[in-house]
């Protein structure tokens, strides 16, 4: 009878939790939608570009599968701007094969498609011998090299997302924030001291966390570690002004951690970790309204590319706008608790 009691107590008390039920029953309908589109993609053609060769080597290198384009002159600079996979150069009977690698799993496929296109289909041709180089890496980078960066930002989103949100909402069913309201002060002035407030642990939980994945862990790093602090500061500052706007439309803990499956874990598709050139254009244009689509982005080029602050510059920009979007909606939304 006991049992029953408290059995029908807690399906009250969710029946009336119409956020918590939906978020119950949608939330993981959400989630297998978008990984069933992401996952039934196709992988982009591979692209290659041969300078000094003759039209069979063309032949067979379009009968194994790449997408070539015949060229007598090409650089490293034009294969970062069009994303080629590869540049094949025939000089004086010698190979050379540059390859992008910016995604180490094509371009090891590159090698094998190159390897089989060139010998044919014959068990007693030779071997042939092709020189290598790489843009990006070496021959020993691994696919965690590339996405590692991402890691980083994906952890201090998150865990800044949640812990800000958490503490806010403890700051407004405490009745702290009423009590705030009720004094002159600002709106502006409390989301500033908020922001700031929880914006220092944040920096200095963004330090700790790349210094410690640099330096102890060995995470890749071809730029500078300054402007990771930079991106990174960026994407704590993102993530709180986005935890602290959230956490006004939760009433519990509980309901704060039901952002995540719609705020966290959609983002993680669009990192990189998946491929995005072969999404769908629309998948592609959702990946693109979402935070840490830029702060991969950046991360990416810093550490692993070696890019400059001004080559990262736009995705650093688009960052700062999510931050203060989310900051001027939060300074509009304190207008329900108090009209100044």
């Amino acid at each position: 009878m006991r049992i029953a009691s408290l059995v029908t107590r807690i399906t009250r008390q969710m029946r009336r939790d119409r956020r918590t039920l939906a978020l119950f029953f949608l939330a993981p309908l959400l989630i297998l939608t978008l990984m069933y589109f992401i996952f039934d993609t196709e992988a982009s053609d591979l692209k290659i570009v041969v300078t000094g060769s003759d039209e069979a080597m063309v032949k067979a290198l379009k009968q194994a599968d790449f997408q070539v384009t015949a060229a007598e002159e090409f650089s490293e600079e034009k294969m970062i701007e069009n994303d080629t996979d590869g540049w094949l150069q025939v000089e004086n009977g010698k190979i050379k094969l540059t390859l992008l690698n910016d995604e180490p799993t094509r371009a090891k496929a590159v090698q094998m498609q190159l390897m089989h296109g060139l010998q044919g289909n014959e068990k007693n041709t030779p071997s042939i011998e092709v020189e290598e180089q790489y843009v990006y890496g070496d021959a020993n980078t691994k696919g965690f090299d590339t996405f590692s960066p991402m890691l980083v930002s994906f952890f201090v989103f998150f865990f800044v997302f949640l812990i800000a949100g958490i503490a806010l909402l403890k700051e407004r069913t405490s009745g702290t924030l009423e009590r705030l309201l009720a004094t002159p002060i600002k709106r502006f002035e409390i989301v500033a001291g908020y922001v700031i407030g929880y914006g220092s642990f944040a920096l200095i939980q963004t330090i700790i966390v790349v210094l410690y994945a640099v330096n102890v862990l060995d995470i890749v790093l071809v730029g500078s570690i300054w402007l990771v602090l930079l991106t990174n500061i960026l994407v704590a500052l993102v993530a709180l002004s986005l935890g602290t706007l959230l956490s006004s439309f939760a009433t519990s803990e509980f309901q704060m951690v039901q952002f995540i499956p719609l705020v966290i874990v959609p983002q993680v598709f669009f990192t990189g970790i998946f491929p995005l050139d072969g999404m769908a254009d629309w998948l592609q244009k959702i990946g693109k309204v979402m935070p840490l689509y830029y702060a991969s982005d950046a991360m990416n080029g810093i550490m692993y590319k070696g890019f400059t602050f001004n080559e990262v510059l736009l995705d650093l920009l688009i960052l700062l706008a999510f931050a203060a979007v989310f900051i001027t909606i939060n300074i509009i939304s304190l207008k329900k608790y108090r009209a100044l």
